[in-house]
């Protein structure tokens, strides 16, 4: 079950030694994972205190991840006190202004604001992965989209042949694993609702970058998919276009990551169709059934794709469409 809002007994201790004694504690946020956040008020003075608990959470990662974007001049939280024991961060303040609802509310905005998006990328792309990171390939896309099979199919009442489904997929994802794109620095949840706008900051820094602790080193289309096929807002098929075109045009390898980037959004699509699954059966978080129909369009669109004929010829086999946007009509 989702943990509720209140922050945990030691924090007031944690913020009283990291000089923030008397600070209120407001909620501001939780997400997919067991962590939280809240706002930290001090007089003038505003920081985000995460609680990542323990054994539960690891906050190491996003330390370590987070001090290698600062060096590259990208924007990630600054980590302003931390007590690993207990596993409390205190971060930087980027604000409340965040993608999602900047763009909600200014959707003239959109295109201006997905190539601040792509520029990001093509900033983190221009630097070797961080060293350390485990591997984002061949091998962990096909464990990923296990999650389908063993998640999303049993909530619907969808027996499926789960053999055939991944020799699909590995047809299909053996050409872009050996492709010789990358590798680069994945941060793997790069979407609207974990970017901020960051004020008094220009060109790419202007981009605050939240929930990249499971970053790895895999191929430089995940992410771009990431943020243009976000399953929490629709972005314009012409922005994903254009995006995609801006891109290659300053990476160049055009057709290879072409061929790499719609068949790593079918794999995410098919992925968090699982992940979104688990997340209500498992962990009692319904509410990741409201994105399903819009994730059900994107995979749709990106079977669509020539080169991913053996991964549709398996949805079509196997998942009829009572068992794709219908169980989620309600909760949409």
């Amino acid at each position: 079950m989702a943990a509720p809002m209140t922050p945990p007994p030691h924090a007031h201790d944690f913020l009283a030694a990291s000089g923030w004694a008397g600070a209120e504690i407001l909620p501001l946020a939780g997400d997919a994972s067991f962590r939280r956040y809240f706002r930290v008020v001090h007089g003038e003075r505003s920081a985000v205190l995460m609680d990542a608990p323990p054994p539960l959470e690891d906050p190491r990662p996003f330390i370590a991840v987070a001090e290698w974007l600062i060096g590259r001049g990208l924007s990630a939280p600054e980590i302003l006190a931390r007590d690993l024991d207990t596993g409390l961060l205190l971060l930087g303040d980027f604000g409340s202004a965040r993608l999602r609802e900047t763009l909600d509310s200014d959707p003239l905005r959109e295109r201006e604001l997905y190539e601040l998006a792509t520029d990001v990328l093509v900033h983190l792309h221009g630097h070797a992965p961080m060293p350390g990171l485990r591997p984002h390939g061949l091998d962990q896309w096909l464990e990923e989209l296990q999650l389908f099979t063993d998640w999303y199919c049993p909530a619907v009442g969808a027996a499926v042949d789960a053999g055939s489904y991944q020799a699909a997929w590995r047809e299909v994802l053996e050409p872009v694993a050996g492709d010789g794109l990358g590798p680069v620095t994945v941060l793997r949840d790069y979407h609207a609702e974990n970017i901020m706008l960051v004020e008094g900051r220009d060109g790419v820094a202007h981009f605050g970058l939240l929930d990249f602790q499971d970053a790895l080193a895999g191929h430089p289309a995940y992410d771009l998919a990431s943020v243009l096929e976000d399953a929490r807002r629709d972005v314009a098929p012409t922005v994903e276009r254009a995006m995609i075109d801006r891109y290659i045009a300053a990476i160049g390898d055009g057709e290879l990551f072409e061929r790499a980037y719609w068949a790593l959004a079918a794999q995410r699509n098919a992925r968090i169709l699982g992940v979104f699954t688990r997340l209500w059966k498992r962990d009692g978080k319904p509410g990741y059934r409201r994105f399903q129909p819009r994730m059900w369009g994107l995979l749709e669109r990106d079977l669509a794709r020539p080169h991913l004929k053996p991964v549709r010829d398996w949805f079509d086999a196997n998942i009829a469409p009572k068992h794709r946007r219908e169980p989620w009509k309600e909760a949409a």
